[in-house]
């Protein structure tokens, strides 16, 4: 029998091992409902009691662009300094909401030109009445940023900043909702909205200019006319058949939020956007031109009061698009017998560059691109952004396997050197340009050359390989070998390579050609990468360091002061170590020509810091540090018999200075013990192939 631990008031805590029951299970939903959340979220009121609201927050009848602008205001910015321009980053694009998982990045200067038209449509400078059209390649964020959008607004109508109000009827057949969530304001006569509004905005508290434009759904101006009839004109009697209700967006519920993809063309019908008869209600109020018998549920009236998406938006029925004119213009839709009912909506479409060629040569669409602002989204052209979107999905919680250090980082290079176009300038590769735009320093470039490389590429980030490519096959990596334990870059880079031959959207077998070269330049970096990395990890012995380092600024003082150095072991006064100097000055490239220079002004740097009363270190000399880290690496490799790694064992004493350096790339570079092995290898491969090509 099991003692009842478990007290009144308390929650159990389910553990391996604990006997689970149908009370416990229910005392931990109990633990996660708030039901003054669920009371909130659901008030219901008078109308007296809305206009009180209003009056004491008048951003409850903000319109739907002030609303989006607002959301994305809330979680505030960063700004920062790219390549001497200032770019504001708001953070409402990491995703706040799914923990980043909808996060955007590397294109902050296109979300900040979108941000840039939400505030002037908010400030109803002209761009409410446009169609927001995001434009670029397959897989380049613009369905995710619709998504985030939506997803945002569903959220930001549950907060308190965010709240908003819609309205029902109290009939004899019970509440009837207006069909369209219109603002309870709009109730007001049209008499009687002057003094008000006037009143509001005397009053500093609205942000806005607070507005009503327009007048009732046909439902709603229906049942005002026949309500109006029975009280006698009196509008404090209506009021009182109204009940206010907190609305709360949601796209799944169809409330404020609606979505509009194309269909086959013989299956497109414009009533999936304005709505259609309800033939049993036509049975019922035996007129089809009675508002009554009508559902109002097309895309544009469920998504009134919040946003609207058009998918693959130009390859719409040109019925559709038509409808698009008034919506955005005017702000008003036409359903099916009625007039124009007017609508409060962001229209947000997003389209790929073929459709979009189509409408720029299309002369019959003239109005549509008259009232279209086109926003480029365009892939990411710097690898540590791109990088981003792959640790999305492929990381220590979602994958089983461990994943090398830069095997997503090579993917990424790979795939924004696909989209950047060939430098004018001959002394610049294509990936020193990835490098400079990443913010790294690349000899004989600055911030200025960025900006005139960006500004004379116009097409970068409109063409290469997408995001979705590289997901694909990172994952067939992954499966491909259930049993490996570890993914490393080339495991990614032969998947890239090999899909280069089925992707469906390579027609040209030069951009082919040009795709495979561009894996076997990541492939040379990778090389470079983890040869740096291996060389650090087998002279990661810091009194080595100091001891050599110590060893070559007393011959290089004697050098430089005409003096000798005493020899430790004999005590005897002999010349500078000229080889000792030259040995490590070469791996820096410094010949002999250059190494007075430089050696004397390394001299006079460090009696500079002595004067000052500071001591020399050399870790602080990058250039240094460099030169005696190869010269101890060629020291020491040979101790280890690196070489003979990729064709015989290693003898004990050899294995185990060879574990030393796995457990330091363990513990100082992220490897595992799988993955630092395989490097180890790889690296040892290179140099019994006799390559001493340096890591740069």
């Amino acid at each position: 029998m099991h003692a009842d631990n478990t007290r009144e008031g308390t929650t159990p805590t389910p553990s391996t091992g604990s006997a689970l029951t149908g009370p416990s299970l229910l005392d931990l939903v109990r633990e996660k409902q708030d039901k003054d959340r669920f009371r909130e979220l659901s008030w219901t009121g008078s109308f007296a009691d809305y206009m009180a609201i209003v009056a004491e927050d008048p951003s409850v009848c903000r319109n739907a662009w002030q609303r989006l602008f607002d959301l994305v205001e809330h979680f505030g910015s960063t700004t920062y300094v790219d390549s001497k321009k200032e770019v504001t980053r708001y953070h409402f694009f990491d995703d706040p909401f799914e923990n980043g998982k909808d996060g955007i990045f590397g294109i902050d200067v296109q979300l900040e030109k979108i941000v840039r038209v939400l505030r002037a449509a908010a400030l109803g400078y002209g761009p409410e009445k446009r169609i927001l059209l995001l434009h670029g390649p397959v897989g380049s964020a613009k369905s995710t940023i619709a998504r985030l959008f939506k997803k945002g607004l569903e959220w930001y109508s549950r907060q308190p900043e965010g709240r908003l109000y819609t309205y029902a009827w109290q009939t004899e057949d019970g509440e009837l909702l207006s069909p369209m969530h219109e603002d309870p304001i709009r109730l007001l006569p049209n008499e009687a909205r002057s003094p008000v509004l006037a009143a509001l905005n005397a009053s500093g508290k609205a942000r806005y200019p607070v507005r009503i434009d327009g007048d009732l759904n046909p439902v709603c101006r229906f049942l005002y006319r026949k309500v109006m009839g029975e009280v006698g004109g009196d509008f404090l009697e209506l009021q009182k058949r109204i009940v206010v209700k907190r609305m709360v967006l949601s796209e799944k519920d169809r409330v404020g939020i609606g979505t509009f993809q194309p269909k086959d063309e013989k299956n497109q019908d414009s009533t999936e956007l304005t709505g259609d008869i309800n033939y049993r209600r036509l049975a019922e109020y035996g007129s089809d031109s009675d508002p009554r018998a009508f559902n109002f549920d097309g895309e544009f009236n469920v998504a009134n009061r919040g946003l609207i998406e058009f998918i693959e938006m130009l390859k719409l029925d040109v019925a559709f698009l038509y409808d698009l004119l008034g919506a955005s213009q005017e702000h008003r839709v036409k359903p099916k017998k009625f007039a124009q009912t007017q609508i409060d909506e962001v229209i947000l479409g997003h389209t790929n560059e073929p459709e979009f060629r189509r409408l720029q040569n299309n002369e019959y669409m003239e109005a549509l691109r008259d009232r279209t602002i086109k926003i480029d989204v365009p892939y990411i052209t710097r690898p540590t952004e791109e990088v981003k979107i792959y640790r999305k999905d492929f990381n220590r919680e979602r994958v089983a396997a461990h994943i090398a250090p830069h095997t997503l980082e090579m993917a990424a290079l790979w795939a924004v050197l696909t989209r950047l176009e060939e430098p004018s300038n001959a002394k610049l590769s294509l990936l020193q340009k990835a490098r400079l735009y990443d913010g790294k320093a690349v000899p004989g470039f600055t911030e200025e050359h960025v900006k005139e490389l960006r500004k004379t590429a116009r097409r970068e980030g409109l063409i290469g390989i997408s995001p979705r490519y590289v997901q694909d096959k990172i994952s067939n990596a992954l499966v491909r070998d259930p049993d490996a334990r570890a993914l490393n870059a080339f495991m990614v880079l032969n998947e890239l390579e090999a899909g280069l031959d089925h992707h469906s959207l390579i027609s040209d077998e030069n951009e082919r050609d040009r795709y495979r070269q561009l894996i076997a330049t990541v492939k040379s970096e990778y090389d470079d990468i983890v040869k740096n990395e291996v060389q650090k990890a087998i002279c990661a012995d810091d009194g080595a360091m100091d001891r050599m380092a110590q060893n070559y600024i007393e011959n290089l003082r004697a050098y430089v002061l005409h003096e000798k150095v005493q020899n430790p072991f004999t005590g005897a006064n002999e010349p500078p170590n000229e080889r000792l100097m030259r040995d490590i000055e070469e791996k820096i490239d410094i010949d002999d020509a250059r190494k007075d220079d430089f050696r004397t002004e390394l001299m006079n740097y460090i009696a500079g810091l002595s004067l000052k009363g500071r001591s020399f270190d050399w870790r602080q000399n990058e250039r240094l540090a460099r030169a005696l880290e190869l010269k101890l690496f060629e020291d020491s490799k040979d101790s280890i018999k690196l070489s003979s790694l990729a064709s015989a064992p290693a003898d004990p004493d050899t294995q185990a200075r060879i574990d030393v350096v796995k457990a330091r790339l363990v513990d100082r570079y992220g490897y595992d013990p799988q993955s630092a092995a395989d490097v180890l290898q790889y690296v040892a491969s290179i140099f019994a192939r006799g390559d001493t090509r340096q890591a740069g």
